[in-house]
């Protein structure tokens, strides 16, 4: 069985994300970019699944422009057998990402679409999802635990009020969470070997997929800065400035 697991560059997840003067969105400019977490733990799964002798080949996936190559092969060097990126611009959306994940997914014939549940820089949480829609396949979200069992993907994954275990039929698209697993660190020699692993490269205009943007940001802005704590001398002061200054109880 073939897997296929998408990835996509951000901004590093312990960078301090800072806001364009003009608020049209966030600086990019000098800023490490590394693998999504989400989608490190995906390809983590999809790499255990290979080691397990349940998939043949762990095939990575990514969207945008020759920029990215360096990220992918970061993907390479975990211990994915080949990569595929989608020539395009750094910023398509959700939906056409999911119709060019759909072209490359028949194209490859997977068997098994492994992706993160979101990415941590939109956090939009739709691709997944209407990649399953648009191939007709069957989808478990919010993974936190994948056993593949002949036919059939046992997924417990993670909802609100605790836990729920399904089993769907394969091919299927699964989406993980947090827990499902801790991804591994390239080794030297496997970040060495990445270099030669193969990267192909197609061009959007093959997939026939119009990725004209249908949302329109109108402006970003940093948080509001949080005002300075205060230290109270006893409880009943405490329970006086709940009560009538922050108006919590």
């Amino acid at each position: 069985m073939k897997v296929l697991v998408p990835v996509k560059r951000v901004i590093d997840a312990y960078v301090s994300i800072r806001v364009k003067s003009d608020g049209s969105g966030v600086d990019t400019e000098n800023v490490k970019m590394s693998l999504n977490p989400f989608c490190e733990i995906a390809l983590e799964e999809a790499i255990r699944l290979k080691e397990a002798g349940v998939a043949s080949e762990v095939v990575l996936v990514s969207v945008g422009s020759a920029d990215i190559d360096t990220v992918i092969r970061s993907g390479l060097a975990m211990g994915a057998d080949r990569a595929i990126r989608v020539d395009a611009d750094n910023d398509v959306e959700p939906l056409a990402v999911a119709k060019i994940l759909k072209y490359v997914v028949e194209k490859e014939e997977a068997g098994l679409v492994i992706t993160g549940k979101q990415s941590i820089d939109g956090d939009n949480n739709q691709t997944g999802q209407m990649l399953s829609a648009l191939l007709g396949w069957p989808q478990a979200t919010f993974a936190s635990e994948v056993a593949i069992d002949g036919g059939n993907a046992k997924v417990t994954r993670e909802i609100d009020g605790g836990l729920e275990t399904v089993a769907i039929p394969v091919p299927a698209v699964v989406t993980t969470d947090l827990r499902l697993n801790e991804p591994r660190y390239p080794t030297l020699p496997n970040i060495m070997k990445a270099k030669k692993k193969p990267l192909d490269v197609i061009e959007l205009a093959d997939t026939a997929v119009d990725v004209s943007k249908r949302v329109n940001t109108l402006t970003v802005s940093p948080p509001a800065e949080r005002s300075s704590g205060v230290i109270v001398s006893s409880v009943a002061e405490l329970v006086e400035k709940l009560k009538n200054e922050a108006k919590a109880i």
